[in-house]
């Protein structure tokens, strides 16, 4: 039975989970940073590119993420008990926005991955093009990375999207 500590318990881990991304992005940026300006071989600045862009966006998704948990677990609890109804237009839908967006993501990072290997397999023995293989082999490790984080994430959201749907179900 799904119950309002499932709604805190769904919020309390994407809070925490949003922290850890913006870890991630710090980490990234900072590794970035180190390779483009300290090891200043064309290999560390093609892998110092990805790093950066996409430490940015960690940093920028784990704050929005960050900053909207805790209202949007307050607001969820809320109407379990006093306003069913809200959950059910407003929260439904925004969950499914939500569960479609990880689709999106999915093929995105998959992309990415194979680009990735892609560009690392025909440069990796090429001297000359040793920024294309740094580049691409940034990409295979910020590709998975986020592909594993996004698939953990996309399960608790199916998981939370189906406890709201069975308790709605109930109230029937």
């Amino acid at each position: 039975m799904f119950t309002k500590a499932d709604i805190e318990k769904y919020f309390n881990v994407e809070k925490n989970e949003s922290l850890l991304l913006i870890v991630f992005g710090i980490a990234a940026i900072t590794l970035a940073l180190l390779f483009f300006f300290y090891l200043k071989t064309n290999w560390y600045k093609g892998f110092a590119i990805p790093f950066l862009l996409m430490g940015l966006i960690h940093l920028v998704v784990g704050y929005n993420v960050n900053k909207k948990c805790d209202a949007d677990r307050k607001r969820n609890v809320y109407a379990y008990d006093m306003n069913p109804g809200e959950l059910k237009t407003k929260e439904i839908p925004r969950m499914e926005k939500v569960n479609s967006s990880y689709i999106v993501y999915r093929y995105i990072e998959i992309i990415l991955l194979l680009a990735g290997l892609g560009l690392f397999f025909y440069f990796r023995n090429n001297a000359d093009k040793a920024f294309w293989a740094g580049l691409g082999m940034a990409l295979v490790i910020e590709a998975a990375i986020t592909l594993g984080a996004n698939f953990t994430a996309e399960k608790k959201a199916h998981q939370y999207t189906s406890g709201i749907q069975s308790y709605l179900d109930q109230l029937k």
